[in-house]
């Protein structure tokens, strides 16, 4: 099967296809733009068109989030069994967590610190606005300690065409409410053996579901990517473009010297990495969403990099809400700094430390509360900022989203790489056979399985 897909040549590429896809949407997004997106100009249909297709592959996705991640931790906690040493495997997971957070948070320092983005800004104080949401150091209480038994969470928003509710859901819950039900069945014993084997069951059929939303994928692109570029273009760069290199320069440091140089201390070649990572990597960007991207994520650590599943399943869920160099650690860290140099507020060593502490512990306190504007808030409000430097950033978010969501998953899939590499549970020869073709790592797995 795997063979027969290399025949296709690189236009049968899963990865091929998904660059294919942001080139067609880049084209489109282009394209509305100049025709204009506002409601009544040329280009408004298409911007329309572009936003459904892309939110509808992100609600995809994010369906199978639930039934994912619990019939997965859930099968994985079975399967602990066979693993000798879980205890170290979770801590060494929380020690990796804090120490690439640390590192990215110290670069996001250092670049705020250099190139001066709250002093060389253009951009008006007019346009500083106190944020709708905000973090709280009791987010992580609270989103430890599930609110039902699904996890899931409605909210109500009323406007002029009526009253309309929303679900949500919490992963950081389902992850809490998938271990003590796993926990339970392995103490139950044979009792539970049905019910074991009706969760493994149904982790095959979300499995495949998976798959073929998977496929949609180059699809998804077009309308996500699209979407942004239309919708945002590029102009907003011109006034926060200090703030933008130093963010971007600082995701760059990470991905591209921070990681690579890890795997190499453990003894892993980073191309093979990247290779593996590609598809989780190509997706968190145009999607924009961790949790979104949290099904590739995971099929690509386990598949591709050769992380076994027992593991993968419980560190890729939790790394999706606690683990986000990007959004927790490089952008907070540049983003006070401008916010402290923009109203001339002068920041201390105490400030500092304050900023590696909330970069390093606070993304955990955000968990219930996803997104980088609620990890700004947090740090803000811990430093004493004003919470209104937030609006100053926000013309250029989506932009910055893309970049610091591709660190995120990337981050997310390195941290179990390293450690069943330590713990010697990584299978090199998956890893190093890493080609960056998904439906080909896929393929792969599934003989292996069979």
């Amino acid at each position: 099967m795997a063979q027969a897909r290399r025949r296709g040549g690189v236009l049968a590429s899963f990865g091929f296809q998904v660059m294919a896809g942001m080139a067609v949407g880049l084209g489109l997004g282009l394209l509305a733009r100049h025709l204009g997106v506002e409601e009544g100009q040329a280009g408004h249909g298409l911007s329309q068109g572009l936003s459904l297709a892309g939110s509808m592959f992100v609600q995809l996705l994010k369906v199978l989030v639930p039934p994912l991640v619990f019939t997965a931790i859930v099968a994985s906690i079975a399967n602990l069994r066979e693993l000798q040493n879980a205890a170290a495997l979770v801590w060494r997971t929380l020690f990796w967590f804090a120490v690439t957070a640390l590192i990215a948070v110290s670069i996001g320092i250092g670049l705020g610190l250099l190139l001066q983005p709250g002093v060389n800004t253009s951009v008006a104080a007019t346009a500083a606005q106190t944020p709708h949401t905000a973090g709280s150091w009791l987010d992580f209480l609270t989103g430890l300690v599930p609110s039902n038994v699904l996890g899931i969470a409605a909210s109500t928003s009323v406007s002029d065409g009526g009253a309309t509710t929303t679900l949500s859901f919490n992963v950081l819950q389902i992850v809490v409410i998938s271990l003590v039900t796993g926990i339970a069945a392995l103490k139950s014993g044979a009792a539970a053996e049905p019910f074991l084997a009706f969760n493994a069951s149904a982790l095959a059929v979300v499995r495949k579901i998976l798959w073929w939303v998977i496929r949609l994928t180059p699809i998804g692109t077009i309308g996500l990517f699209g979407n942004a570029v239309g919708r945002y273009g590029w102009d907003a760069l011109a006034q926060l473009g200090a703030f933008a290199l130093a963010v971007y320069l600082g995701l760059g440091l990470v991905l591209l010297v921070v990681y690579p140089s890890l795997l190499l201390a453990n003894g892993l070649n980073p191309m093979r990495f990247f290779a593996g990572v590609w598809p989780a990597m190509q997706l968190g960007f145009v999607s924009r969403s961790s949790i979104g991207t949290l099904p590739v994520t995971q099929t690509v650590t386990e598949s591709a990099l050769g992380v076994p599943r027992a593991y993968a399943a419980f560190a890729v869920p939790l790394g999706s809400t606690t683990k986000m160099d990007g959004c927790a650690a490089i952008y907070p860290a540049v983003a006070a700094i401008f916010v402290a140099q923009f109203y001339g507020v002068p920041l201390h060593l105490t400030d500092y430390l304050l900023i590696v502490f909330v970069s390093v512990i606070g993304s955990a306190a955000t968990a219930g509360l996803t997104g980088a504007v609620v990890m700004l808030t947090l740090t803000l409000s811990t430093l004493g900022l004003p919470l209104e430097g937030v609006g100053l950033l926000l013309a250029i978010d989506p932009i910055l989203d893309m970049g610091r969501t591709a660190v995120n998953v990337t981050g997310q899939a390195l941290v179990p790489t390293l450690v069943a590499k330590q713990e010697g549970i990584l299978d090199t020869a998956v890893y190093n056979a890493a080609s960056g073709d998904l439906e080909a790592e896929m393929a792969s797995a599934s003989e292996r399985a069979a």
